[in-house]
């Protein structure tokens, strides 16, 4: 089977890092936010009152973090080799994430995707205000947003590969044609088709 799209989660996985911990360690609170993400994505924590709780430590924080962070993300091992691999055959690659717009698309990684979904950070006056704007992607939206992303593409859901690393990609793994655990939890390695622990360029032999 020729697969023909690849939709992504972002943090700890396109990125090595939990951009909300990033955030975090700007205003002292990043250890206790850690501890936060580190439930939500072993599977112990409901992912919306996770991210509630670790959004509400970043009230008051100056936008000119979005810049700052922006500039420290590290992408994994083999994500640039594998978006240039499907630019060059044709792949569709996209990213959807429980992390914030406002920092990727300040990244040049993710302004050239073919699809990214992600939360929005609430502001007013120039700060974060501790709130999330509008649906909240959580696994259920990450599993829709898959099916959009295939049907707007054209191309059938058993031709698409999701890549996760944590509980919040479960629903995304199980649909599509392919479901990859880069560096996974155990609860998504135990459903995931694949399991792969070094580099997302590990991937690029099913796309051949």
């Amino acid at each position: 089977m020729k697969y023909q799209l690849i939709l992504s989660d972002v943090d700890s996985t396109l990125i090595t890092q939990e951009v909300i911990d990033l955030l975090a360690s700007k205003c002292g609170r990043g250890d206790e936010v850690a501890e936060v993400t580190r439930a939500a994505m072993s599977g112990e924590l409901e992912f919306k009152e996770a991210l509630f709780r670790r959004v509400s430590c970043l009230a008051g924080l100056s936008i000119s973090v979005l810049d700052e962070v922006a500039s420290e993300i590290t992408l994994s091992p083999g994500a640039q080799e594998l978006r240039e691999f499907c630019s060059k055959k044709g792949i569709k690659f996209g990213a959807v994430t429980g992390g914030f717009y406002q920092v990727l698309e300040r990244h040049p990684f993710f302004n050239s995707l073919d699809f990214l979904r992600a939360n929005t950070l609430e502001i007013k006056k120039g700060e974060l205000t501790g709130k999330v704007e509008g649906e909240v992607i959580d696994r259920n939206a990450k599993a829709t947003y898959l099916l959009e992303f295939a049907r707007n593409s054209g191309v059938e859901i058993n031709t698409c590969i999701a890549i996760g690393d944590g509980a919040n990609d479960l629903e995304m793994i199980k649909s599509a044609g392919l479901g990859i655990a880069f560096k996974g939890k155990e609860i998504l390695k135990e459903k995931a088709d694949l399991c792969i622990e070094k580099s997302l360029a590990e991937v690029i032999p099913f796309l051949e």
